[in-house]
């Protein structure tokens, strides 16, 4: 009896471990702080990076990483990925820059209802912002009514160069939990838990590469394979 109590808390906590690693992120909280797309906020030495994965097979994409963190006001977001060039040709803000090379993150606060939050961002710091609802794996992006003021997101791009050729580009954003409404289960409390994803595109080698956080085979919109962040 002792022995078969033993294994099953075992098992359990083996289980959990495997979870946590693979697609659970502990979300850390922190005082506010302005963005300059550079990540050079002392906050940011808190937590660590997390490398994303190529899901485009038999496609090269450049290695990628992010970061994340959440204070009493909104999110902050940290992403940053090698690159040779920018490949993109949307200028403006609410263009299809997923055609090009882009950040995007994916916020599910209430895992129970097929309506989550999308944000893509190019290296030339436009940006792409909706509300998608996903009924029965029919999907459609609104854009925010009255997307100014305290609903904005902040945000910054900086390029990295050494001796003039292009290294890296990297985002900062933060969300403010007043974008996020009227979605449930906003803004997070400690010990509550959102679904989410985090990708990027990039187009160098004039083939969509695909990196993920959590991988998926078909669109970024399958929500029910996020991975999970819990809000400490």
């Amino acid at each position: 009896m002792k022995r078969s109590a033993l294994l099953f808390f075992l098992f359990l906590g083996l289980t959990a471990n495997m979870f946590a690693a693979s697609d659970t992120l502990q979300v850390l909280q922190t005082s506010d702080f302005n963005v300059n797309g550079k990540g050079s906020d002392a906050a940011w030495e808190k937590t660590p990076w997390v490398n994303m994965q190529n899901s485009s097979p038999g496609i090269d994409s450049y290695s990628s990483q992010f970061k994340i963190l959440y204070s009493e006001k909104g999110i902050y977001v940290l992403m940053e990925g090698d690159d040779e060039k920018i490949t993109t040709t949307y200028k403006k803000d609410f263009d299809d820059l997923y055609k090009g090379d882009v950040f995007e993150v994916f916020f599910h606060p209430n895992p129970k209802e097929p309506v989550y939050f999308e944000y893509e961002i190019n290296a030339l710091n436009k940006e792409l912002v909706l509300l998608v609802p996903n009924f029965n794996k029919k999907f459609f992006g609104w854009i925010p009514w009255h997307y100014d003021g305290d609903k904005k997101v902040q945000k910054a791009v900086s390029i990295t160069k050494e001796k003039g050729k292009m290294k890296k580009w990297s985002a900062e954003m933060f969300f403010p939990y007043t974008l996020f409404n009227p979605l449930d289960n906003t803004p997070p409390k400690q010990n509550t838990y959102w679904r989410a994803n985090f990708y990027r595109l990039d187009y160098d080698s004039e083939k969509m590469a695909k990196s993920a956080w959590i991988p998926v085979k078909g669109t970024f919109h399958e929500f029910e394979k996020f991975g999970y962040l819990k809000f400490n």
